[in-house]
């Protein structure tokens, strides 16, 4: 199972899941803690072979990986703590695992808040994923995540981003990095899929007017979807929770209290 935490508040009965993105860990949200310990119960979860669910036995990462395979993962341990229905979190990478588990279980999925949210690969991305999938088995995979973190979050004011998730895929060995990486041949038709479907779940996104390679296919996905509100921060990147924690923790908890 998922090395997972728990920080439970002494009155509050709502839960918030909290999910990372590719590379990083549950550490990556270490400026949400403080804000949303004081309102709700919170479940941090380390993916497979990421934080500290890379010292689990390996048996679990022999399974294929999919986007539906690692989202069984996070239910996994949803079951085993029998968690009521609650709100989940998402950034980056970790939005599409929100959403594919609302898809799956959409019971469990009171609102989803997605950070920095892939909802569409555009020509950048689909070249960078190209570039990643011809050199992922030659060149350290350190070099490509470099390139990646600095493509995606290319401004100064996005070191700090960029550097929260270097720091935490260090964690990860050549050889997860290429299961992960694997998984980028599923992510547009799974998109395309997400796009076309409106599950009714009211859903937060909260995106950086910076974020060049995301923030248009957001724009587009909530025109058709009713329940999907859009928040833009202003001089921010693809990592809104770290670059902009104050403003994206305001947003969010008041809009999970919306949702409660």
């Amino acid at each position: 199972m998922l090395y997972y935490k728990e920080l439970k508040h002494p009155q509050s009965t709502e839960w918030v899941v909290f999910i990372h993105g590719a590379g990083g860990s549950s550490a990556v949200w270490f400026k949400q803690l403080k804000d949303f310990m004081q309102h709700f119960n919170l479940l941090l979860i380390d993916l497979r072979g990421h934080g500290k669910s890379a010292d689990l036995p390996q048996a679990i990462y022999k399974k294929e990986y999919t986007f539906k395979s690692v989202t069984q993962d996070i239910i996994e341990v949803l079951d085993h703590l029998k968690m009521p229905p609650a709100h989940f979190m998402g950034v980056s990478l970790g939005t599409i695992l929100a959403r594919q588990l609302a898809e799956l279980e959409p019971q469990r999925v009171k609102s989803l808040v997605m950070a920095g949210a892939v909802t569409r690969l555009n020509v950048k991305s689909r070249v960078l994923v190209f570039l990643g999938n011809s050199f992922k088995k030659v060149i350290p995979y350190m070099w490509l995540y470099r390139l990646f973190a600095f493509v995606i979050m290319p401004r100064k004011q996005h070191a700090e981003s960029r550097n929260v998730f270097v720091r935490e895929a260090k964690k990860l060995c050549q050889k997860e990095f290429i299961r992960w990486f694997k998984l980028t041949k599923d992510i547009n038709p799974l998109l395309r899929y997400f796009k076309e479907s409106d599950l009714g779940i009211p859903t937060l996104y909260v995106m950086g007017d910076q974020d060049v390679m995301f923030l248009e296919p957001v724009r587009n996905i909530v025109k058709n979807h009713r329940h999907a509100i859009l928040e833009i921060l202003d001089r921010c990147g693809h990592v809104v929770n770290v670059e902009k924690p104050q403003e994206f923790n305001q947003l969010s908890v008041a809009f999970i209290h919306s949702k409660s």
